[in-house]
């Protein structure tokens, strides 16, 4: 039950971190052709060639605070897809020495380092919080949209405390792995290389 839950949970975490990535990429696309065309109509020869097209071109640029907008985006993905990788092991590792060893002591490894990382996200949401408190507080803006920085913050923050809870439980499923031998976490091999 509460597997299903959390597999809900960071399966919707995902799919909106997806859905914000992807929009991220459709602006940043946007942007950089936008960008592309002024610079075109800029060069002396399409204006000899076909200046009334130059000019039309010219009439583009980039999307106004496109960095902005990415860098407050991707933050908030990158917190979106940590508990669905949390949940399924798909960080990164680096086992070329703990394959030599005996399963047992495997699973201790993995236990302590899902125990460490769901120390450190908590560290990490406890400090956005702050971090949201403060630019809530003196009503800090982007320079070029204006829009508040603590919104960037708070949409960040909420994915911290999914990613909090589900890391919460994966070091639980983990510790009580290593002392039942049993398995509570969804089968999965971490991130093949």
């Amino acid at each position: 039950m509460i597997l299903r839950l959390m597999e809900l949970l960071a399966r919707v975490m995902a799919l909106v971190g997806g859905i914000v990535l992807t929009a991220l990429v459709v602006l940043t696309c946007v942007s950089v052709i936008g960008r592309g065309f002024n610079t075109l109509g800029h060069s002396e020869f399409l204006e000899g060639l076909v200046p009334a097209f130059a000019d039309m071109l010219k009439t583009f640029g980039p999307v106004k605070g496109d960095f902005e907008v990415v860098e407050a985006g991707i933050a908030f993905s990158i917190f979106a897809f940590l508990p669905i990788c949390q949940l399924h092991g798909g960080h990164a590792t680096v086992d070329v020495f703990t394959n030599l060893m005996p399963k047992a002591v495997n699973r201790f490894i993995v236990a302590f380092w899902e125990v460490a990382l769901v120390i450190l996200l908590v560290v990490i949401c406890w400090r956005l919080y702050e971090g949201l408190q403060s630019k809530f507080g003196n009503g800090e803006t982007t320079f070029l949209l204006q829009f508040p920085i603590w919104w960037a913050y708070a949409a960040s923050f909420a994915g911290s405390v999914v990613a909090v809870i589900v890391g919460v439980y994966c070091a639980i499923a983990r510790v009580f792995g290593l002392i039942t031998g049993g398995h509570y976490l969804p089968r999965s091999e971490g991130a093949a290389h």
